[in-house]
C-alpha cells in the first residue's frame, strides 16, 4: 500500500472485510506482542501479575473448590493463568495462535516442571479434546470472533467439558464495544511499536456499525525510511446481555450467571468486561 491508498480508503469500512484480526500468528508481531503481555506497566495485553493471582485464586476457590480436574485455557497467551493453575495441581491445556507466546509458555512450563500442554493453534480450528472440568475464554477474545465462529467455539467448548463442567466466558458489554467504535481517530510517531520495529507513523481510526453491532479499528503503519504503508484491521462483535445468555443456552449450557468483572480488578476499570459462568449438564 501507499499514501494514495490511505486517502482513497473506504469510509466506513465493511465489518470483517479487511481481515479478522491483528496478525497474532506472524512471528515478529507475536514477539512484540509477547513483550506487551509480560509488561507490568499496563493491562493492555495481559493483566498485571498481581491481578492474575487474585483471579486464579477465585477460580481455584470458587469455581473448582480445589478439586482435581483438567482445565482448558483458550487464547492462553504466554500461559500466565495456565501456569498458575498448573502450579495448584490442575492438569492444563492451553491453546493460542501466537507462536512467541506458546514458545514462552512451553519454556516456562519446562523450567517449572508444570503439567501443562500448550498447542499452537487457532481456537476456531475445532476439537479441543475432552474430559475438562473447567474451560475458560477470557479478556474479551470472544468478541473478536465472527458470530458463526463464536457459536462454533461455544459448541466445541461444550463438547470438551465433562458433565457438570464449568465454562468461564469473559466478554465486553455492548456499550464497551460501541465505545471502541465511536472513539476518535489518532496518530502518533513511534521509534518502534507493536506493528513495526522501525521508526514509523501509526494512524488509528474507529468505526461503529449499528446494524451489525460491530466496531472496526483500522491501523495504518507508515514506515519513516521508505514511506511504505501497511494496513491492519480488527472487528469486534457486540452482544447484549440477553444475546450472550441465548448463545450459551443454544450451545447447551445451563446455570448461567453473570458478574460485573473478575475479582481483583480496580474499580475504575469496572464496566470493561462481564464474566459469565455456565455449566454443562450432569454431575460435577
Amino acid at each position: 500500500m501507499n499514501l494514495r491508498d490511505v486517502i482513497e480508503r473506504r469510509v466506513p469500512p465493511e465489518p470483517w472485510a479487511e481481515g479478522d484480526n491483528i496478525p497474532w500468528d506472524e512471528p515478529a508481531f507475536s514477539a512484540r506482542m509477547l513483550a506487551e503481555h509480560l509488561s507490568q506497566e499496563h493491562d493492555a495485553a495481559s493483566r498485571r501479575l498481581e491481578t492474575i493471582d487474585e483471579q486464579v485464586e477465585w477460580i481455584h476457590d470458587e469455581l473448582l473448590s480445589g478439586k482435581a480436574t483438567r482445565v482448558l485455557d483458550l487464547c492462553c497467551g504466554p500461559g500466565l493463568y495456565a501456569s498458575r493453575l498448573a502450579g495448584r495441581g490442575y492438569e492444563v491445556v492451553g491453546i493460542d495462535y501466537s507462536p512467541a507466546s506458546i514458545e514462552y509458555a512451553e519454556a516456562e512450563a519446562r523450567r517449572e516442571g508444570l503439567a501443562v500442554t500448550y498447542l499452537h493453534r487457532d481456537v476456531r480450528a475445532g476439537d479441543y479434546g475432552d474430559g475438562f472440568g473447567l474451560a475458560m475464554l477470557i479478556y474479551g477474545e470472544f468478541n473478536t470472533l465472527r458470530p458463526a465462529d463464536g457459536r462454533a467455539v461455544l459448541d466445541n467448548v461444550y463438547r470438551a467439558l465433562s458433565p457438570g463442567g464449568t465454562f468461564v466466558l469473559e466478554v465486553h458489554p455492548r456499550e464497551m464495544i460501541k465505545l471502541i467504535g465511536t472513539g476518535p481517530a489518532t496518530w502518533r510517531a513511534e521509534e518502534a511499536g507493536l506493528f513495526s520495529d522501525r521508526p514509523h507513523l501509526r494512524l488509528d481510526e474507529h468505526f461503529w456499525d449499528e446494524g451489525s453491532g460491530t466496531a472496526t479499528t483500522r491501523y495504518y503503519i507508515i514506515e519513516a525510511a521508505s514511506g511504505d504503508v501497511t494496513r491492519h484491521a480488527q472487528t469486534f462483535q457486540a452482544y447484549t446481555e440477553e444475546e450472550y445468555r441465548a448463545l450459551l443456552r443454544e450451545a447447551g449450557f445451563g446455570d448461567i450467571a453473570a458478574r460485573p468483572d473478575f475479582p481483583g480488578r480496580p474499580v475504575e476499570a469496572m464496566g470493561e468486561f462481564v464474566v459469565y459462568t455456565a455449566r454443562k449438564a450432569g454431575p460435577a
